[in-house]
């Protein structure tokens, strides 16, 4: 039975009448940039995420470096600590900003970034701290936020993969005032192309962030700072307006079958389980595998397809070599990176097709 790592079709046909609603509208305003879709997505996602405003950008790169830049870091070509362990956008979004990506290593049982280590890494030089909240699990932010604090360093979170999480029961930007999404087609919440959104409880910051977006532009044809060209696109907050909708849903469906793949999986010998807290919203289901590799090619050729989340650690990757860290240096995410694993994990997969994905690892194993 073929089950893809990533099938969009369901939420799709979900969401056809409310998308479509919102097209129409928008083909009639024929305001196709920074119109009525996005101010209005901006104040449903902002209330959504328990914030009191959002900005929408082009992506979550942007949004990074935007929240960077709008907290004074950016330009600064100062350090910034985050995961070694994510996607290289993260540090991309670092270095855009002007500033220079030093990485942390992560804990071995839940893969985000480790507080201590974190702090450990600083220098003298550190100007903000963004910690990942990896495949949807959010961050000890109230040791972030100590860590920062120690630092008098900024903290900014990536929540590109965390659409519609809390911690301990509190909105994300009650822990700090700028909060990076990005709306990337398979994420939790995702669009048709790129886009991005900043939320943050501060007025003052949205200001900031709108006018960075727009060019340095307040509304105008005049530039007031040096800006840049980041605004999400009216089309696609009609898809994310209407996907918004559903995002609860959605994510209580993935939880559903990560519970599942956990009970099934627990005792399976060559899997280790990712531990995962419930304020955890899914983005992925990943495990740590024995044979990786040969597991995946196994699964493939069964028709299941699987992801690696992430093979190379930041610090290893050609792009971010001036970071001046080597191999060894983080050894978790080093040894992670060889043995994780992404299987099948969308809204609406089929119990049948997570129960096939589970037969085959242990078959695999069992073999």
């Amino acid at each position: 039975m073929p089950v893809p790592a990533v099938n969009l079709r369901p939420a799709l046909a979900a969401t056809h009448a409310a998308y479509e609603a919102r097209l129409a509208e928008l083909f009639t305003r024929q305001q196709f940039i920074l119109g009525e879709q996005v101010r209005a997505f901006e104040q449903e996602f902002a209330a959504a995420m328990g914030a009191s405003d959002s900005v929408g950008v082009g992506n979550g790169t942007d949004a990074i470096a935007l929240c960077l830049r709008a907290a004074g870091v950016g330009g600064s070509n100062k350090d910034v600590i985050t995961s070694a362990l994510t996607a290289p956008f993260t540090g991309v979004g670092i270095t855009a900003a002007g500033c220079r990506p030093r990485f942390a290593d992560v804990d071995p049982r839940t893969l985000r970034m480790s507080a201590g280590d974190a702090q450990n890494r600083a220098r003298k030089n550190t100007a903000a701290v963004v910690p990942v909240h990896l495949y949807g699990q959010p961050c000890d932010l109230p040791a972030f936020r100590r860590v920062a604090k120690t630092l008098r360093a900024e903290l900014i979170q990536d929540a590109c993969q965390a659409h519609g999480a809390s911690y301990q029961g509190k909105p994300l930007t009650a822990y700090s005032s700028l909060v990076a999404y990005s709306f990337y087609p398979t994420k939790n919440l995702g669009c048709l192309g790129d886009g991005g959104a900043i939320t943050t409880g501060s007025k003052r910051l949205a200001r900031k962030l709108r006018e960075l977006r727009d060019g340095g532009r307040r509304g105008g044809q005049v530039s007031f700072t040096f800006g840049i060209n980041s605004r999400l696109d009216e089309m696609q907050a009609c898809y994310l307006r209407a996907f918004l909708e559903k995002l609860a849903e959605w994510n209580a469906d993935r939880a559903a079958t990560a519970r599942f793949y956990d009970e099934s999986l627990r005792a399976c010998p060559g899997v280790q389980l990712v531990e995962r807290t419930s304020d955890s919203v899914c983005h992925l289901y990943v495990i740590r595998a024995k044979r990786r590799d040969r597991l995946r090619a196994f699964l493939s050729s069964k028709g299941i397809g699987t992801g690696v989340h992430y093979p190379v650690p930041l610090h290893l990757q050609p792009a971010f070599s001036a970071c001046g860290q080597k191999r060894g240096d983080l050894p978790h995410a080093e040894k992670a990176a060889r043995e994780i694993v992404s299987l099948p994990l969308w809204p609406y997969l089929p119990r049948i097709s997570a129960e096939e994905v589970v037969t085959r690892v242990w078959e695999f194993y069992r073999a």
